[in-house]
């Protein structure tokens, strides 16, 4: 049975002498070409010979010169370049609607990097490819740019879907789901680019992550194998507020100063996000010809901000439009990303005639190719360029009436009112991947099934880790996963001074002396007697300056008891401890406490031995709550019988220092009033 508006025609004997012959002849169209004059033929036609454009013009000229196997009558509807989606990570479709409205760093290193460290496999990233394949194609996408992990599976799974893509392979300072080490990703890509380095639809390619999560080492390892296969090079780049004031804290320098000090910018660099970025950075990278890929949508959603555009543009720099992954999107809708972009930039200026609707389906074309460094062969529809072409039908009714007087108008119809829907058919390389909403190359049914499976053990996996802030501290950071007990005992001092001239005595041997000022926040939870405490420590020189910094998490347990019932001595909680690379915010919308606790005091402590036996003495100044002076004691220990002995030794020592064992209090400072 023939489609509705397909009509196949075979060549008739006789009028085949002085035509030439093509494959396949798009008829009856309004070709919007998209070329460097924006040139438009309202009654058009399309020539195509394997997987190129032969000729593009008004219909009666291509009709009388070229005749094909396969005609297609478009009826009217727009034949336009395919979209191209600048920037995303196709196997987060598996992600999608994971865990939402949270702030990036939340979002990606409390929720989807650990489900990715989980989960991300060969075979996830190829189902959630044919996924995106088949989300992308139904979009009107023809190529898009993908930047995960897995990636040569990636490329098998698109180029058996008959996309066009640059795949990226990622590269981080830390382990990731397919390499240990980073050094292991370098060779991972090596291979991967020998191994499609020609292949007609996939252009393999690098992808330092982002400046925050590689060292410099990485940047420079990444951009000299750019360079040495001549591949593109992907990065998240200033997408972030924090992001970029933690690099000009470390660093001295804004992002893009700091990526050209490593050659990124000597390389097809592809930049995503470029939000918080200066017009000079912009300038620098319109020079040495970077491209830039904007992504509404999901700044807009992680509330990053909105990338200066419409400078962008005016500054000649190359820039394309993207969803980003379909985690943090939800969706790899192109013309929604088209919308938005020309509203946001409408709104960013304050000028209506920002962004008109010409630029941003450029922008999401050849601009968008350009971007990619991929216009030589796509884009556009012109004569030796690849056939990557899609028909729009704008006759439905939210795009009706349609007014012909100004030509641009066509622009405006497909950005402001066409959707994703109204595409119908879809051909990339000469090939068919979609007709009259018919996909042709991906089974949607199965991959349906497949994902519902996969769903069930990520939310078996998530809902096991809230019950446990254990798993929840392990998943984000490694903690150190070793019990730790300690017996600890504390009595309040009115005289510090009389107590630290204890300490220097020959009879306690001082084998480390340090200054710090302390700020605990510990977070509580209704559920459980364990608590999450947040430490900052200031480490403070003999001059009274800051030294360094460092913090750390500590899962504190619910075990604490007395050694035996009169006992004054506590043997402590159970401790996991991991360090702690965020913010107290993050930890704080991370772990989602009842109730917020916080605790400063200045700290003296001494790590001595008092009779062949280790302790640690902290004297106390309590800053908040103001609760007065303590001396502490502690010692670690891995029995009960070794707590036991240790507790007699502690009140031997609590004589010494001149404080009465039975004044000890049996409280944590968090816990006193």
């Amino acid at each position: 049975m023939l489609l509705s508006c397909l009509v196949i025609q075979k060549n008739r004997k006789g009028k085949t002498g002085k035509m030439k012959k093509v494959d396949k002849l798009f008829k009856n169209a309004t070709v919007l070409t998209v070329d460097a004059k924006f040139t438009q033929y309202p009654d058009g036609a399309v020539a195509i010979s394997g997987d190129s454009i032969v000729a593009v013009g008004p219909q009666n000229e291509i009709c009388k010169e070229y005749e094909a196997a396969e005609v297609l009558d478009c009826q009217g509807k727009i034949l336009m370049p395919g979209l191209i989606n600048g920037h995303t990570h196709v196997p987060m479709t598996l992600l999608r609607g994971l865990s939402d409205d949270l702030r990036l760093d939340v979002w990606l290193m409390g929720y989807i990097m650990p489900v990715e460290r989980e989960f991300v496999s060969p075979e996830m990233v190829t189902l959630g490819t044919k996924i995106a394949c088949a989300e992308m194609i139904r979009c009107g996408t023809t190529t898009f740019a993908d930047m995960y992990y897995f990636e040569e599976e990636i490329a098998k799974a698109t180029a058996e879907a008959g996309m066009r893509a640059i795949c990226a392979e990622s590269v981080l300072k830390f382990p990731s789901p397919d390499a240990q080490f980073y050094e292991e990703s370098l060779t991972r890509t090596r291979t991967f680019i020998e191994q499609y380095h020609k292949h007609p639809l996939i252009v393999p390619a690098i992808a330092p992550h982002a400046p925050y999560t590689c060292t410099p080492e990485i940047l420079q390892a990444c951009a000299s194998i750019a360079k040495e296969f001549d591949v593109p090079l992907m990065i998240h780049l200033a997408e972030t507020a924090w992001e970029v004031d933690a690099l000009r804290s470390e660093h001295g320098v804004p992002v893009v100063p700091y990526i050209k000090r490593h050659q990124l910018l000597d390389t097809k660099l592809i930049g995503a996000h470029l939000v918080h970025i200066d017009e000079g950075e912009i300038r620098e990278l319109a020079k040495h010809n970077c491209g830039g890929v904007h992504n509404p949508s999901s700044n807009m959603k992680l509330a990053s901000g909105t990338a200066p555009v419409t400078k962008m543009v005016e500054l000649n720099m190359n820039v394309g439009i993207g969803t980003d992954g379909p985690a943090s999107n939800n969706d790899l809708d192109m013309f929604e990303e088209m919308r938005l972009t020309s509203f946001l930039g409408k709104l960013q200026t304050g000028d209506p005639t920002s962004l008109p609707a010409k630029t941003v389906v450029y922008m999401a074309t050849r601009g968008g190719a350009k971007a990619l460094h991929l216009d030589k062969i796509t884009g556009s529809i012109e004569a030796g360029k690849r056939a990557d072409m899609i028909l729009v039908d704008i006759d439905p009714i939210h795009n009706t009436p349609r007014f012909k007087r100004d030509a641009d108008g066509l622009y405006a119809q497909i950005v402001y009112a066409s959707k994703s829907t109204d595409v119908t058919h879809v051909m990339v390389n000469g090939q068919w991947l979609m007709k009259e909403h018919q996909l042709l190359t991906v089974d949607e049914s199965s991959l349906l099934t497949e994902a519902k499976a996969f769903a069930a053990k990520v939310d078996k996996f998530l809902m096991e880790r809230e019950q446990s802030l254990l798993s929840k501290l392990v998943t984000i950071g490694g903690a150190t996963q070793e019990e730790s007990f300690e017996i600890q005992t504390k009595v309040r001092v009115d005289d510090i001074a009389a107590v630290l001239e204890k300490i220097n005595m020959p009879e306690i041997v001082i084998e480390q002396k340090k200054h710090y000022k302390q700020f605990d926040t510990y977070f509580r939870f209704n559920n459980t007697d364990q608590m999450i405490r947040y430490r900052e420590d200031e480490l403070i020189d003999e001059k009274g300056g800051i030294q360094s910094v460092r913090s750390r998490l500590t899962l504190i347990g619910d075990t604490k008891h007395g050694i035996n019932p009169e006992s004054k001595i506590l043997l402590s909680r159970s401790r996991y401890l991991a360090a702690a690379g965020n913010s107290l915010r993050f930890y704080r919308e991370y772990f989602r406490p009842d109730s917020v606790f916080e605790v400063q005091k200045d700290r003296q402590r001494f790590h001595v031995s008092f009779k062949g036996i280790k302790f640690f003495i902290n004297v106390d100044t309590m800053i908040q709550p103001e609760i007065g002076k303590f001396v502490e004691i502690k010692s670690k220990t891995w029995s009960r019988i070794d707590a036991e002995q240790k507790t007699k030794l502690v009140s031997s020592l609590l004589s010494f220092l001149g404080l009465k064992a039975d004044a000890a209090i049996h409280e944590d400072y968090h816990e006193l009033k």
